[in-house]
């Protein structure tokens, strides 16, 4: 078993962290974490931590989901069904890919509203395919979307479509009585005590990874080891140490956490632990604002100033002043404590997401008009194959660089692509392309895959964020059935509606439409190549 652990290279904030973790033990922190003390987050908190502390025991309640999932996946593999597709968003798909993806197991994660993505998931064989729909709330607009596009695909090629799909959701949801009423093959109940940032352990993480084939068995063994430290009160408590010094961190003016993934048995950590950040410190204007970047050397990493924090997830690094390293189960429980712990500090509820319903509601509203409609928006610039929507400038560069000065002092660059992270995974590029250029820190999100993740962060954290939007044409679109749009509708609707939302925030908002993709792209690189900022 690998043992957690957390290493503070820069000497003065490992001596601000003690003294701060002495406080925090002697209040009891971590075994009333453990306990579920609601009480830990003050007054106003405490209805919703009643209700969302589950997580901490997960390592033996989510036992008795092993031999369902084994037995599952014999029965699926004896019909010869044996690719997995996952239907998920935020908590429902992160944990799924980082367990599947350190395990070296295939799993195939749709998190999208890209008609391009979505069909390349169907052109898969339908005839070893079993789809998992993951949503707690069973009410997820684009879980329920591949829902219904898998049904009528399955169908179509003669497959009882209810028995290749499985659910979970949480207990009551609407989404339970539609798989109970198809007679839908299994239905996984959720602990509903857990939120979906926090349900790495539950059945939201559980029974897809399993029935990819990962060790699920394993990975909760490393959760209860983990457990067994993080519960008690003692200066040596990774938890405690790690989230005292975000904390001390973030008092200090560093309001971002820039992560670099220096272990390489694990894959792809910082996108799951930048939900759980994110959505959990990130309001009443607040928050610490992840920063997932390619490598310790990356821009942003290496170069973090004063408003962030380096922190390597892996072996120490030089240029980190923090560095976690363990097993992944173990790493999952560590973070979590973690941040539990950064919201008592940073004086916010770390269970709730108050501003992350928002774009959805605009989004609705903009489905809800009529077929055809026009928006009336018109762009302000074509530059080749990029049309310019909210900027100024004779050219694109001139664009990008009236952009990237309306970004305030210790601000950040969000870049958001509502496209194809497959075949339009060069937009990738942009992350560090823009924060080697401006030297500001830059993140990089899918839409609307970073909606149900960093999204919360972007309206309720610190206000000092400008905002790239880049959509595509949509070539060939895909109906959903029985709705009134198709996935590229819902997808610029999800777009035109999270950058309403941020405009009413105040904050500035460029979108930038390819109506060619990969040229769009090449041409919008190499026109980042000759931004700076002022």
């Amino acid at each position: 078993m690998i043992e957690i652990s957390v290493d503070i290279v820069d000497d003065k904030l490992a001596e601000e962290t003690a003294t701060l973790v002495e406080t925090l033990v002697a209040d009891k922190v971590a075994s009333k974490i453990a306990a579920q003390d609601p009480t830990l987050w003050g007054p106003d908190a405490e209805s919703e931590s009643a209700i969302r502390l589950g997580w901490t025991q997960l390592h033996e309640t989510s036992r008795p989901l092993l031999a369902q999932i084994d037995a599952l996946r014999a029965e699926l593999h004896a019909d010869g069904v044996d690719r997995v597709v996952l239907a998920g968003m935020g908590g429902s798909s992160l944990a799924p890919e980082v367990i599947t993806a350190t395990a070296g197991v295939p799993l195939v994660v749709l998190d999208t509203t890209d008609p391009a993505q979505v069909a390349d998931a169907l052109a898969g064989d339908l005839t070893r395919t079993v789809l998992v729909v993951s949503s707690k709330s069973g009410g997820t607009v684009e879980t329920d979307s591949h829902r219904r596009i898998f049904e009528k695909a399955f169908t179509a090629q003669g497959i009882d479509a209810a028995s290749r799909i499985v659910v979970v959701t949480d207990p009551g949801s609407p989404l339970e009585k539609l798989a109970t009423d198809a007679g839908y093959r299994k239905v996984f109940l959720a602990d509903p005590n857990v939120g979906g940032r926090y349900s790495a352990l539950t059945a939201f993480g559980l029974v897809p990874s399993g029935l990819a084939g990962a060790d699920i068995a394993t990975l909760l063994d490393e959760a209860s080891a983990a457990a067994a430290v993080l519960s008690k009160d003692e200066d040596t408590n990774a938890g405690l140490v790690l989230g005292a010094a975000l904390g001390v961190r973030h008092s200090e003016g560093a309001e971002k956490v820039v992560f670099a993934n220096t272990d390489t048995s694990v894959k792809g950590f910082p996108d799951w632990v930048e939900q759980l950040i994110a959505e959990s410190t990130g309001k009443q204007g607040t928050g610490l604002l992840p920063v997932a970047t390619e490598g310790t050397d990356a821009p942003g990493f290496a170069d973090a100033g004063d408003d962030a924090t380096a922190t390597a997830i892996g072996t120490p690094s030089g240029a980190a002043r923090v560095s976690t390293s363990g097993s992944l189960g173990g790493l999952f429980l560590l973070w979590e404590y973690a941040t539990a712990v950064a919201g008592r500090l940073l004086g916010i509820n770390p269970f709730d997401q108050p501003d992350v319903e928002a774009a959805k509601k605009a989004a609705r509203a903009l489905l809800d008009q009529p077929p055809g409609s026009d928006s009336g928006e018109k762009p302000s610039l074509v530059d080749g194959p990029v049309e310019v929507y909210g900027g100024s400038g004779e050219s694109l560069v001139d664009v990008l660089r009236s952009f990237v000065a309306s970004t305030p002092e210790f601000g950040y660059i969000s870049v958001q692509a509502y496209l194809d992270r497959l075949d339009d995974a060069s937009a990738a590029l942009l992350r560090p392309e823009l924060a080697r250029r401006t030297g500001l820190q830059t993140t990089f999100g899918w839409g609307p895959r970073f909606l149900h993740s960093t999204g919360q962060y972007h309206k309720g954290g610190h206000q000092n964020g400008v905002f790239l939007q880049i959509t595509g044409a949509v070539e060939d679109d895909l109906e959903v059935p029985d709705r009134p749009y198709t996935l590229g509708v819902l997808q610029r609707a999800q777009a035109l509606g999270d950058g309403q939302v941020l405009k009413e925030h105040g904050r500035p908002v460029l979108r930038l439409h390819l109506t060619d993709r990969a040229a769009g792209l090449a041409h919008l690189v190499k026109a980042v190549q000759e931004v700076e900022r002022p």
